[in-house]
Parts: structure tokens; sequence; C-alpha cells
């Protein structure tokens, strides 16, 4: 009976003529809901499925869910969402909205945007940028430190729990064999283990909130020319209270996936810019694995449904799960200094370099400049007076520099260090910390004629570098002596000095 109610339910919400629409109805499908297009709306319906993470078995169920899908959403997309609708069964037989009559089902009623604003459909186009997805980063980070902490357990419990939901939608599947899957959840188990004392913490410190819990890159788009989050986790509850780095890696191996490592990384470094959480910066690279793991199997619970798609769901899975194992694998830490004077192209360089080191997203990008910006309260782009680079001032940034260097190579993860790096006390401090860490050091100078560093200077616009063309006059005239590191050619194409620093530092892994 569920069933029919439900086959009846759709049937209707695909007549135009229970809109009062004359133009057709445009449903979409995903494997827990489908969605109704018409006109400037859409109607969201969730399938009538028992799944081991969701029930809306009943109609009941699936209006309650709906309601907490409206609440939850306008955290971040208020305008999006416009409430519920019941769909009721009258004494005559027929199906409407509201009124008198049995409960069948309930829809979520949405204002309707252009699908083309979608993320996923943006990425497939070329149009992410690293300005928007800037924006994007920073927007995240400002909902994560607003979302309510919660505290019901460990933080290894939390992801246990995660965990568990894997393991019991892997069982349900035939796309992988038995010994695949008891390989795939040790594998994981035992990332867990070694990661427990720090998710611990981490939920003793409050990391661990009502977040949105599926943020990938189709649950954003831009409303208004601004990237807003929707349809969150709103029928799991364990799925969404998670560690708010958990949550991000979800976007981040999204954007991995399709081949956008540089805007995985990017998203990284300006989300941990905003947050200062690189506590949890060696996490990502497990979150990341198990937010594969997540899509694997899910994907392989689509094949069991039933599809005419089957062949390419198929390796679609399969695809994630070897993502999923290739993000298990750890990496030696290492630090890479990158200095020159400005204008020279260290931060290009730095931006460029980092998705390609150290284990997916890549390095931690560590900017005297953003640095400095933090240090004084102000937004990376805002421009500092000249008091903010006293010599004082200057030597405590890169200070500062070199300890969150330390931390973050002591924890296993790998640090690009970007700065000026023109006096030698400089240099040693940043070498230090990677002596101290026990972790190879690479040190690179940008080397330019005073004339391209002049060119490059007077065309800068925008960004985190108060440098101008009387601060580089000032650089020349100190004549910096030889730095002991690897001289480089700035005036070379950047993927030539990316692929000479990435292929150092392979043999330096070897």
């Amino acid at each position: 009976m569920i069933v029919d109610d439900q086959v009846a339910a759709t049937a209707f919400m695909r007549d135009a003529s229970s809109y009062g629409a004359s133009t057709p109805v445009e449903m979409v499908e995903t494997h827990i809901s489908r969605i109704f297009l018409v006109g400037g709306r859409a109607y969201k319906m969730k399938r009538a499925v028992k799944l081991p993470y969701a029930d809306f078995s009943t109609p009941a169920l699936r209006l309650a869910t709906c309601r907490k899908e409206v609440d939850l959403n306008t955290r971040t997309a208020p305008g999006l969402y416009l409430g519920v609708r019941e769909l009721t069964r009258r004494k005559d037989g027929r199906i409407g909205f509201g009124g008198e009559g049995e409960l069948i089902d309930a829809v979520v009623e949405m204002t309707r945007f252009d699908q083309e604003s979608l993320f996923d459909r943006m990425a497939v186009g070329g149009r992410l940028t690293p300005a928007l997805m800037t924006q994007t980063a920073r927007m995240i980070s400002r909902f994560h430190r607003d979302a309510e902490m919660v505290h019901a357990g460990a933080g290894r419990d939390n992801l246990a729990g995660v965990l568990d939901i894997n393991e019991a939608g892997f069982a349900t599947s035939h796309v992988f064999g038995a010994s695949e899957k008891l390989a795939f959840n040790a594998a994981f188990r035992s990332a867990l283990a070694r990661h427990s004392d720090r998710l611990d913490r981490r939920e003793k410190a409050g990391k661990v909130r009502l977040c949105h819990g599926d943020l990938h890159l189709r649950n954003i788009c831009l409303l208004d020319g601004k990237p807003s989050l929707f349809d969150c986790i709103e029928f799991n509850d364990q799925i969404a209270t998670v560690d708010v780095l958990y949550d991000l890696a979800f976007l981040l191996m999204d954007l991995w996936y399709r081949g956008l490592a540089d805007l995985a990384n990017l998203v990284m470094n300006r989300y941990l810019d905003e947050s200062d959480d690189e506590d949890g910066f060696v996490l990502l690279p497990f979150f990341m694995a198990v937010r594969a793991a997540v899509r694997a199997h899910v994907t392989a619970t689509q094949v069991e449904e039933g599809s005419d798609a089957t062949d390419r769901l198929v390796l679609e899975a399969r695809s994630y799960y070897d993502l999923a194992l290739s993000l298990l694998r750890e990496k030696p830490a290492q630090l890479i200094a990158i200095g020159g004077l400005s204008g020279s192209g260290k931060t290009t360089i730095a931006d460029a370099l980092a998705a390609w080191i150290g284990v997916p997203p890549g390095a931690r990008i560590l900017e005297s400049d953003r640095i400095r910006k933090a240090m004084h309260g102000v937004p990376a782009e805002a421009r500092l007076p000249d008091d903010a680079y006293k010599p004082e001032i200057s030597q405590k940034v890169y200070d500062r520099l070199a300890t969150r260097a330390g931390l973050i190579l002591s924890d296993g993860g790998t640090v690009v260090a970007d700065a000026v790096f023109d006096r030698g006390p400089d240099r040693d401090l940043i070498e230090m910390a990677a002596r101290k860490a026990g972790v190879p050091f690479f040190g690179i100078w940008l080397e330019a004629r005073p004339e391209l560093l002049r060119r490059r200077v007077s065309a800068r616009r925008g960004g985190p570098s108060d440098a101008t063309v009387d601060v580089l006059s000032r650089q020349l005239a100190r004549k910096v002596d030889s730095t002991g590191w690897q001289g480089m050619d700035a005036a070379k194409p950047v993927p030539e000095i990316v692929s000479t620093i990435v292929a150092r530092t392979l043999t330096t892994d070897s």
C-alpha cells in the first residue's frame, strides 16, 4: 500500500494540472528523492525507502523529515525554502495539496533556480574560479563557526558511527566482493585508530557540530550572485553531526575526484586561513577518504535497485572505492620555503605547487602577508599602514610563520612557506622548523631582473600583498647575499617552475 500511495502521489506531482500549470513538469530522481520542477517552483519528495541511514517508509516520517529539511536549510539558504505541502487523499479518492483527507505524502516547496548555477554544472563548464571558491570557503567557515555544538560522545565514536553506516551499506551491495569489503573496512578501522586521540580532543574542543552533512558541489549554488549551501542532511542526525572538517572534506573530495585538485587545495587553505583550525589539517586525507567511501557505497546501493545505467554506476562506485583507498596512503611530511623579492611570483608559485605535494588535498600554505593581516585583525585584501611593516612587527610575523610551520610538520603535515626571506636570520628560522620536526627542507629563491619585478608590482591588483614599487626599491637596495637556497628564474612559466620543484620533492621522498 505504501508503494501504491507513493506511485499515486508521484503521478499527481507529475501532472501539470495539479499546479494549474500548462507547461510540462520535469522530474529529477536521486537515490532518496524525486524533485518536480514546474514554473518558478521546485517540489522535493522523499522516496518511500528504508535504508541503513534513512527511514522514509511512512507518510508521517516523510512529513516530519520535510519539515526538518526546511528548518535546517533556512540556516544557509532562507530565500530558497518556502515551506512544506502535504498530499492527501480525499473521500472521493482524488489526491490534492492539503485539505481534509488521509495523509499519503509530503513535499518541500522551493523557489526554482537556474540549474546552471549549481556548482557541479559550473565545474563541468570550467566556471569555478579561484575568487568564487575563496568566497565559498569563507562562507562555509562562517557557517561552521555559527553551527550548534553537539557533545553526544567522543570524536572517535562519531566517526566510528559513519564507518558503521558505510559497512552496512556495502553489505547490501554485490558490486564488491567479500574479500574487497573486508580489506576496505579493515583499512578504515586502522586509520580511525591512528586518529582517535586527535578526534576526541577536537570533540572536547567543540569541533563536532550540527553541520550540513552533504556538502558536495551539487549542493552549492549561486543565489543572487553569492554561493549558498542547500539540501543538507535532515534525515539522520548522526550523519550531520560531525567534525566541521569532516563536513568540509566532502567538498574537497568532490573537487579532487573531478580533477580540480588546485581548487580543492585553495578551498582548504582559505578555510583554514579563516577558521584557524590547523589542528585538524592532518585529518583531512582520512576525512576525504571516508567521504569517498560514502559515495562508493551509496552508488553501489543504486546498482542493487536496478537501473538502465548499471554499468556506469558500477564503474563510478569502483572509482570512488579506489579513490578512498588512495587517500588512506600516508606520505612523509616536508617543508618547502619559497622566497624572493616583491613581484617574483612567490604566491603564484606557492598556490600552483601546493596541490601536488604531500597527501590530498595538498600542502598547507603559510603566507607571511596573510599572517600579518590576521595579526592586525583585518581581511587579507585590506591594506595596512606603514607602521604594520616596522622591523619588530615583521620579526613577529616570521616567528609566527616558523612556529605554525613547526606545529604542522610535527603533526605529519606538509607545508609551503611563502615570504620574502631576504634576511639570513629569517631563512635560518624556517629551516630550523624543519630540522626540529625531522623533515626534509627545500628552499627556493626566485630570481628576476629588477625591471620585471617593477612591472609585476605595478600591475598587481588585489590580493594580500601591500608591496609597492617603493617597497621593492628598498628591497633591491639591501642587495640579498647568497641565500644557500636553490635559485630559479622567476621569468620562466609557472608550470615549468612547479614541475621542477615537484620533481625535486619526489627525489627527496624516495
